[in-house]
């Protein structure tokens, strides 16, 4: 199966990078020349994305202007001779169709989620959270090569150790994942206490959804924090027994928090064939 449409959440306030995200949006931080949303967007693409919804929030206008460049903007770079992000501006600007609307109050992942209904229609897609950086597009080819073959949604999963588990929505599985990392989920918790965790084996940011997860998202009652969760509509999913995950070891880079946006920075840049020799032979000169 090609996944067609990809939905990626950025109306977070980035209140945790403050006071940085008081003039940029946190998506919109650099990975060395990059921006983090621009990386994830590149995965999209990668993985045959045509049409790539950006849930953002009115407060952050610079992600709108970012993803709509002027066409004096993309004519300037491309004869800067830049020819990597040249490239990247004409892909939003042609092959890409790039849609931006808001969720107008920040009532959870799921709330989100729910905003792209209208724009997604009646087709499976892709959700990609921008806090989270993968090696590449295998996960997201493998997320949608299952859908395709089951019709079951299907979501992108870690294992970690057990203490780590409340950071995550963490899930149950009927049996060892297979020789491809594939389980069948049998529930889903957020954030559980580690006590109380079904297994070591997390939710990372990757989902390929049907669309019958927005009518879940909207028979739900907000949780605690007065947030509709995506884990609580997956968890419906599970107790259908329409719910799968690919246990992965794929590179993977959280941006969540200032330190672990620098180690991303970090580790990508000492990865690029353009300036890692010379900017691991700075680090090794440094910490000499």
């Amino acid at each position: 199966m090609t996944l067609r449409t990809a939905v990626i959440p950025a109306a977070g306030l980035g209140t945790r990078f403050l006071p940085a995200t008081k003039s940029v949006p946190k998506e919109l931080l650099p990975i060395f020349d990059t921006p983090v949303i621009q990386l994830v967007m590149d995965e999209a693409i990668g993985a045959g994305v045509e049409h790539i919804i950006v849930i953002s929030n009115r407060s952050k206008p610079a992600i709108e202007s970012y993803l709509t460049p002027s066409a004096d903007v993309v004519n300037r770079v491309r004869d800067s001779g830049r020819g990597e992000l040249a490239d990247r501006l004409d892909r939003l600007g042609k092959s890409v169709q790039v849609s931006v609307i808001y969720q107008d109050v920040p009532r959870g992942l799921g709330h989100a989620i729910g905003c792209a209904r209208q724009l997604v229609g009646s087709q499976s897609f892709a959700v990609l959270l921008p806090d989270e950086l993968m090696g590449d597009e295998s996960l997201l080819k493998a997320l949608a090569q299952v859908h395709g073959s089951t019709g079951d949604s299907v979501i992108g999963l870690k294992r970690v150790d057990h203490s780590e588990v409340f950071a995550y929505g963490c899930v149950g599985v009927k049996s060892e994942p297979d020789l491809v990392g594939l389980v069948e989920v049998t529930h889903v918790v957020e954030k559980p206490l580690p006590a109380d965790a079904p297994s070591d084996i997390v939710i990372i940011g990757r989902y390929v959804l049907g669309p019958q997860v927005f009518d879940d998202i909207e028979s739900l009652q907000p949780a605690d924090n007065g947030e509709i969760q995506l884990t609580d509509a997956l968890q419906i999913a599970a107790l259908a027994g329409s719910l799968r995950g690919i246990v992965s070891n794929i590179d993977r880079h959280d941006t969540g928090t200032p330190m672990a946006w620098l180690e991303a920075v970090i580790e990508i840049t000492l990865k690029r064939p353009d300036v890692g020799p010379s900017f691991e032979q700075w680090l090794r000169t440094r910490l000499r």
